[in-house]
């Protein structure tokens, strides 16, 4: 599909491109960067250029598509002890509940199977507009996170799933089990970076980008050593949450990579789950909401260190909305 504009006013490319299509930021500079973006009849990969009047500009949104996909046999046995549950499904969204130990996409360390190559297995319409590797991905989680995540299978619907991360009218809540009770809710705004003594770490950082998170208490343990609460983002930096709740001296159960030490040895994963994603369907324009189980081992934790009452009140949706209704 291809879109044409004449230029009626002096303004940068990207500038221009964002006031006359529906994307985000960074897909216009992908778009401009893998050439798709025509002025006067020759591709310019120049995001800066200074348009003149009545110039043409020409883009071409390549079309959402099915790629190869790597040796079956090997997915299939990658991903055998992983289930995906497909949470819904139109003809433009894919809403599933991601599985911990499981990548998103693909990138030179991941040796496994991951998401992408899931989708492609099953093969589910991806759209194409954030490269090869990442066919269909508007957000991501962790691997080691689990819980719900959108798709968008159309190019149409990751540009609009785009605009709202950056707007903020879609996000998710988050449920995590810590190592030592909160003393209150809390809202965390301090910048995050990589960690320049561990590549595998990200940490509190003074030239690092803004990052802000909300942390409310939901339920104490029965022997008041853990607590079960609840995140919200604010911004997208890698390990957010986890940087963020260690700088206060708290760790998410199992989270040895930033500080979890505990009697605990036996959990093979930490306990942080993206619980509830809300946003606007980008087609119908629908306001929904989705929630994502618990994975049976963070569900039997619960069970057998909570009041179950007290936590099956506490994550109802509405109320943890309510949580946050003072945040900003």
């Amino acid at each position: 599909m291809d879109k044409n504009f004449i230029v009626q006013e002096t303004n940068r490319l990207d500038k221009f491109l964002s006031s006359k299509i529906d994307a985000s930021r960074n897909q216009i500079e992908q778009l401009i960067n893998k050439e798709y973006v025509k002025v006067d009849g020759k591709i310019c990969t120049k995001r800066g250029l200074k348009l003149k009047l009545e110039q043409e500009i020409e883009v071409h949104f390549p079309e959402a598509e099915i790629n190869p996909i790597k040796d079956e046999e090997f997915i299939k046995e990658s991903l055998s002890d992983k289930n995906i549950e497909i949470i819904y499904e139109d003809d433009y969204i894919l809403v599933i509940n991601k599985p911990y130990n499981l990548t998103v996409h693909d990138a030179p360390s991941v040796k496994d199977a991951t998401l992408v190559d899931w989708l492609k297995l099953n093969n589910i319409s991806l759209s194409t507009i954030s490269g090869e590797e990442r066919h269909g991905i508007v957000h991501r989680l962790d691997k080691g996170t689990s819980g719900v995540m959108v798709i968008a299978k159309t190019n149409e619907a990751h540009a609009g799933l785009a605009k709202q991360l950056e707007d903020k009218s879609m996000g998710r809540y988050y449920l995590a089990i810590i190592d030592l009770p909160l003393k209150e809710n809390t809202i965390i705004e301090k910048p995050i970076a990589r960690n320049p003594n561990n590549r595998l770490k990200m940490s509190i950082e003074e030239n690092g980008k803004n990052a802000k998170s909300a942390f409310c208490k939901l339920a104490n343990s029965n022997n008041e050593k853990y607590d079960l609460i609840a995140c919200k983002l604010f911004t997208g930096r890698t390990h957010q949450i986890r940087v963020h709740l260690s700088s206060i001296n708290r760790h998410i159960l199992g989270d040895n990579l930033y500080g979890f030490k505990g009697e605990l040895n036996k959990i093979n994963r930490f306990y942080l789950h993206a619980y509830n994603l809300y946003l606007i369907h980008p087609i119908t324009k629908e306001k929904m909401s989705f929630t994502a189980k618990l994975s049976n081992d963070m569900h039997d934790f619960l069970i057998n260190n909570f009041n179950m009452e007290i936590v099956n009140d506490k994550i109802d949706e509405s109320n943890i909305i309510k949580c946050f209704a003072s945040t900003s």
